[in-house]
């Protein structure tokens, strides 16, 4: 018969949180078919996390079956799943997290107590006092079975924010001093369209808005993660500090490998 092993915290670890607090850099891609396959695939090559975005595509941030099959895909693949949902809401964030979801990240906060609400939502206890998650038996407890199930969730979850609103740049001091924040992943194509130049994130005001958010989030001691536009700018971004870094994405992938294919060999 099968052991036991629900109430092992090992099986509940969160090794992209492990990574980004023993100071380590964290490399994944965006698998933007949302495809369990995809997720095995990235694990097995050793990606560090693979990104589902539910702001732009995908999946409803609620479905809890489509969450959970790409999280067994996780689990089996030994990798981590990092999820963006589409605004600080907490209901969306407890729904998300009691599905399995260890590593969260909210678009468009505009404000520290807005990123209060969402860190604080995802905890049973929050910076001294009760926090505003909410106690069931979910998938991310095993359905009751996990051991010291608070205490672990607590430890466990990251919860990070997307900063690509300029009044989160005016605010990022503040923002950076909301306890229990992740990490700030930078979205400089969003940003440049906040700021009134889409489609130019290397526009001097988006860049400098940029540096502004890195060097503060240096000083608070605050991870960084961000888009990595080819080998060199990963390369540059790690040297700059930061330590989650998307490298790619599962269409950009397979356009870069397969696009001139029908137009070498289309006529043989």
């Amino acid at each position: 018969m099968k052991s036991d092993s629900a109430g092992d915290d090992r099986v509940r670890g969160n090794g992209l949180r492990a990574t980004v607090e023993d100071g380590g850099v964290a490399l994944g891609v965006l698998d933007d078919l949302y495809s369990p396959e995809m997720v095995e695939i990235y694990g097995d090559l050793g990606f560090d996390f693979v990104w589902h975005d539910l702001e732009h595509a995908g999946p409803s941030p609620r479905d809890a079956d489509a969450l959970a099959s790409l999280l067994r895909a996780a689990d089996l693949a030994g990798t981590e799943l990092l999820v963006r949902v589409p605004s600080p809401d907490p209901a969306t964030i407890r729904k998300a997290l009691d599905t399995g979801v260890r590593n969260l990240f909210v678009s468009h906060v505009e404000s520290a107590e807005a990123v209060r609400r969402a860190v604080e939502a995802a905890r049973f206890e929050y910076d001294g006092d009760p926090g505003k998650r909410g106690f069931a038996n979910p998938r991310a407890s095993r359905w009751g079975r996990t051991e010291d199930y608070v205490a672990s969730e607590d430890r466990e979850t990251m919860i990070g924010i997307t900063v690509e609103e300029p009044s989160a740049v005016e605010e990022i001091e503040e923002i950076l001093s909301v306890p229990e924040l992740g990490f700030v992943f930078l979205g400089p194509l969003d940003l440049a369209v906040a700021m009134g130049h889409p489609g130019e994130p290397d526009h001097p005001e988006v860049e400098e808005a940029v540096g502004t958010v890195v060097s503060a989030a240096r000083e608070a001691d605050v991870a960084i993660g961000g888009l990595g536009f080819g080998e060199d700018d990963v390369v540059e971004k790690i040297d700059d500090g930061y330590q989650i870094l998307h490298t790619g994405s599962t269409t950009g992938a397979a356009a870069g490998a397969l696009e001139s294919w029908p137009e070498r060999f289309g006529d043989r």
